[in-house]
């Protein structure tokens, strides 16, 4: 079977049976070039890139909250948009301008709201100098709309190179495969049936998601549906997406990226930097270390890591009386079945956790920091909520309830087949799935439609896999329980070295070519992907 499919009642892997397992879908030439001393490492991913400008103070700034984009036509069963993607100089930095690859201008792009069951169209307009694919992080998506990495939209000047990233570090000698080209503008059609949920949209092109993300190409997608909306949860101004993503900055105020080639020919980075980029300067909704003046009353957050490999471990300074600060009710793909109650939360590359935040436990008047434990220096701040200094708080009647939703669990002992991705360096410089380099067109496997799978992810370093398509249940993490934040549907995984994760899910809907890959941005453009087709 391919991707190592071995029938579903084969025993999940631990740690030590995964070199062993290693060894025989790598080979063991693969094994060896990464290290069991380097296996063992437990650091955080990336390497820092210095801004070559003074960092400004933090929380200074108001938060910005993205608008959401109006509908340009609307019928009984759809919503069209219009996008068009081009450059921008915006305020990041006091006293400087940042020039910005934008979603209609802004960083972040303008928030899509869309309706459960309700289709959802949207078109986009690359005036961009260089060829840009849309993928809808979380979307339950046909594939001709699933943003395939060579399925270009190329500028409409005509500009852009549409093989360019096909020689990816390690790639040398491979056959180049070109995809579906669209010339400067492409519409994507997503129906939308799904439940509500978080998501979000950002450039895929291969070779280059790095850049065209850190450069500002990411945006929200909402999902609304009558079962989040009979819930009494904050809504309307104190429902409140947060994209915390690091940069760092050039001296004239650009962003500073690590490119092997700044004119974007060749992908990938220079050699400090293959393990990601890290920047100094937090921003949340684009603004540095901004502030939200808070009412003393129940927030939802939306929290989305769109960094390209900084990990987070969000906390609140000070924690309010009697601990438990957030209260996650949903995670990547929806609504959690209850509420779980969290000191700290972990995010890794595109991960998302939906929380509500109780500042009325607070006094009046309290700074309460969002500060990250794993950052250090100005990495280690995030934003702050400036709580109102009046004695009331106004009326809030919103709650948590016990019961959030009717999550059906998956049993992985139904599985058709289970298989076996395993996540390492090459000896070539790439990073690669199941030994191979990432190819357009090879296929690692062949899911049937309407059949469940276990996936078995394992690792060397840190990697954020990244499912398309479908959402998934984590079943274990090295033979033993899911970790804190691995409850409900998922499509990102954080996936930490030396590490054996299980993942179930149900292939539906819709055949075609689909992916799997890292979400460390610099280890997806340096290969670190897959492909597999739904039939």
């Amino acid at each position: 079977m391919s991707a190592g499919g071995t029938p579903a009642a084969a025993r999940r892997l631990t740690r030590r049976r995964f070199i062993g397992a290693g060894s025989a879908v790598v080979g063991v030439g693969a094994i060896a070039a990464v290290g069991w001393p380097l296996l063992q490492g437990q650091g955080r991913p990336g390497h820092l890139l210095p801004s070559q400008v003074p960092l400004p103070r933090p929380y200074q700034v108001p938060l910005p909250v993205p608008p959401v984009l109006e509908p340009a036509r609307s019928d009984g069963t759809s919503d069209s948009y219009e996008i068009t993607q081009h450059q921008a100089d915006l305020h990041i930095l006091p006293g400087l301008r940042t020039r910005a690859w934008t979603y209609g201008g802004s960083f972040p792009g303008p928030t899509i709201v869309s309706r459960s069951g309700r289709r959802t169209v949207v078109r986009h307009r690359n005036e961009l100098p260089q060829p840009v694919v849309v993928h809808l992080h979380g979307g339950h998506t046909p594939a001709a709309s699933d943003g395939y990495p060579v399925d270009l939209v190329m500028p409409v000047s005509g500009g852009g190179d549409p093989m360019a990233g096909m020689d990816m570090p390690g790639m040398d000698g491979m056959p180049r495969m070109s995809g579906d080209i669209a010339h400067g503008e492409r519409s994507y059609t997503y129906p939308v049936n799904q439940r509500a949920a978080t998501l979000w949209y950002h450039d895929h092109r291969m070779g280059f998601t790095g850049p065209g993300v850190w450069k500002g190409l990411a945006g929200f997608h909402l999902v609304h549906d009558d079962e989040e909306d009979a819930l009494p949860l904050p809504r309307g101004e104190r429902d409140i997406p947060l994209m915390i993503a690091d940069r760092s900055f050039a001296a004239d105020g650009s962003f500073r990226y690590p490119a092997i080639d700044p004119a974007m020919h060749r992908a990938g980075v220079t050699d400090a930097y293959t393990n990601g980029v890290l920047g100094d300067v937090v921003l949340v909704n684009g603004a540095p270390w901004p502030v939200l003046q808070a009412d003393r009353v129940r927030y939802r957050l939306r929290l989305l890591n769109a960094s390209n490999a900084r990990d987070y471990r969000l906390e609140l300074s000070p924690q309010p009386p009697g601990g438990a600060a957030f209260v996650q009710i949903g995670g990547d793909g929806g609504l959690l079945a209850r509420p779980v109650r969290h000191d700290a939360l972990e995010l890794s590359p595109a991960e998302r956790l939906d929380v509500v935040v109780d500042f009325s436990r607070y006094r009046p008047g309290t700074k309460v920091r969002l500060i990250n434990r794993f950052g250090s220096g100005p990495t280690s701040e995030v934003m702050r909520f400036d709580l109102s200094p009046s004695g009331r708080p106004p009326a809030d009647d919103s709650h948590v309830p016990d019961q959030l939703s009717e999550l059906a669990a998956l049993d992985p002992g139904k599985a058709a087949v289970t298989r076996t991705f395993a996540f390492q360096q090459s000896e070539k410089g790439g990073w690669t799935i199941n030994g191979e380099l990432y190819q357009p067109g090879r296929t690692l496997a062949r899911p049937k439609l309407g059949t469940t799978e276990v996936w078995r992810f394992v690792s060397d370093f840190h990697h954020p896999v990244h499912l398309h398509l479908e959402h998934f249940q984590v079943v274990s993490r090295n033979d033993a329980d899911p970790g804190p934040y691995d409850a409900g549907w998922k499509d990102t995984v954080s996936l930490r070295p030396s590490e054996a994760v299980e993942v179930v899910t149900r292939f539906t809907d819709y055949p075609g070519k689909f992916m799997l890959h890292c979400h460390n941005l610099e280890h997806e453009d340096m290969a670190m992907m897959a492909d597999f087709v739904t039939e």
